[in-house]
């Protein structure tokens, strides 16, 4: 098995093990559920987690780089037309000359070498004064072995994701730290327990504890957070 084929496996399980965690994830919507409307594109739909939330907000249309992804998320929405191949880096989709009004980026920007090559694309995808949605993990300090083993190219700062953006020619609604509980279990298991790897068991048990400590930071932003999550609009064209 090749770096990258194994990247891509480790990759899989994590994305297997966060499926589990059904209250967390659909917290995580919730927070954005207000800027999803009309034609929604998921950029790196994964096996379809989170596909099957959007679904209820619009017209959703979704791509990954992953073949058995695509296959995945195709039967858990039943809808093969709007499932497709997606390459946001290099600009080759499926999509052909669609635009949309929101497009998610939910834990892809890392996966991806030319993050700033990747915005500008979405860029192009969003009709104007279209809202792009992004989460991406934070934190430099707690990039570790597991980040590695999943294929992580780096975790970024609040006032990095907003530089990235600004740079795509974006205007930034908000940017904030998101998921404090997780980005403690985060330290604990990369650079305590030297873990290379998310599990599900503790993916289960975060999202027992997730219910009672989370929805704090409605009334405060986590010094600490898994996440960054950023909401930008389109910029008009001059």
């Amino acid at each position: 098995m090749s770096v990258k084929q194994y990247k891509a496996y480790t990759g899989h399980i994590t994305l297997e093990s966060m499926s589990k965690a059904s209250w967390y994830n659909n917290w995580t919507v919730n927070i954005f559920k207000s800027h999803l409307q009309g034609d929604i594109l998921e950029v790196g739909c994964g096996i379809g987690s989170f596909t099957e939330m959007l679904v209820s907000y619009g017209n959703v249309y979704a791509c990954d780089i992953d073949e058995n992804c695509i296959e995945q998320t195709r039967e858990m929405i039943d809808r093969e037309a709007n499932v497709g191949f997606g390459d946001i880096e290099n600009g080759n989709y499926f999509l052909g000359e669609k635009v949309f009004d929101t497009i998610t980026c939910i834990n892809v920007l890392e996966h991806i070498e030319y993050d700033k090559k990747a915005l500008k694309n979405i860029h192009h995808l969003l009709k104007p004064a279209g809202v792009l949605i992004l989460l991406v993990p934070a934190h430099p300090f707690l990039y570790g072995k597991i980040d590695q083993e999943i294929g992580h190219y780096r975790r970024y700062t609040k006032k990095g994701v907003r530089a990235l953006l600004e740079d795509a020619d974006f205007d930034v609604v908000y940017a904030r730290k998101i998921n404090g509980l997780g980005g403690i279990g985060w330290w604990f298991t990369g650079k305590i327990l030297k873990d290379t790897s998310v599990s599900e068991k503790k993916v289960q048990f975060f999202d027992k504890i997730a219910p009672f400590v989370l929805p704090i930071e409605k009334i405060i932003e986590p010094l600490i957070g898994t996440s960054v999550l950023a909401i930008a609009k389109k910029k008009p064209s001059n």
